[in-house]
């Protein structure tokens, strides 16, 4: 994938690149207003850094669920939009995995009719565990799972010759959901493997006692 994607371009008030060493040669009293002191020095930061940490993984997975953020630039004070829009219950809420995943899919998992995800088998995908949350996220929606197994496959017929069709979408046979399936993945892409995901909704995080 293009580093741009995970790197956008931030762009200052006039429309130029941002240059954060110039602005802390100025001084923090010689910051632009829709420069937050938190895009320069990130000890300013209004909480702990767990939560810094939290807000950006939000921004990037808020970036990344539209097209429309690929290949462009932001300038701070649509950064600071975007941050500002952030879940106020950020520091609370549970941690989790999390994927995107398209509309149909989405519905399906949110009525419980879809217990099983399907991904290929890559890096990120190695560090699922059972137990572990699965926040699923649809645009402006998302909801929470639980892993409730793990089962890996050479390739998508292998999975599917042990998986129930209808635990993955019980809107379409073994053949539609192969093809449907195949128009995401390339060729290349099903080589690394493929894994199912057992899921079930969680209504409310797990006591740590």
């Amino acid at each position: 994938m293009p580093v741009r994607i995970f790197t956008p371009q931030v762009l200052a008030h006039t429309g130029a690149k941002l240059s954060k060493s110039l602005l802390r040669e100025r001084g923090k009293g010689a910051l632009p207003a829709d420069v937050e002191p938190w895009m320069l020095d990130t000890t300013t930061w209004p909480g702990d850094t767990d939560h810094y940490v939290d807000a950006l993984l939000w921004l990037v997975g808020e970036l990344l669920t539209d097209p429309k953020h690929f290949f462009r630039s932001f300038t701070v004070k649509e950064l600071g939009r975007l941050m500002t829009d952030r879940p106020a219950d950020l520091d609370q809420r549970p941690r989790a995995h999390e994927m995107g995943i398209y509309k149909r899919y989405f519905d399906l998992i949110t009525s419980g009719r879809k217990t099983t995800e399907i991904r290929v088998n890559d890096s990120s995908r190695k560090r699922l565990k059972v137990g572990d949350l699965l926040r699923f996220r649809c645009r402006d929606e998302e909801v929470l799972t639980r892993i409730t197994r793990l089962a890996r496959y050479t390739d998508f017929e292998e999975m599917f010759d042990h998986e129930p069709v209808s635990s993955v979408n019980p809107t379409a046979t073994r053949e539609d959901q192969l093809r449907n399936i195949r128009e995401i993945y390339p060729p290349e892409r099903e080589a690394l493997g493929v894994v199912a995901i057992g899921i079930e909704l969680v209504d409310a995080p797990p006591s740590e006692d």
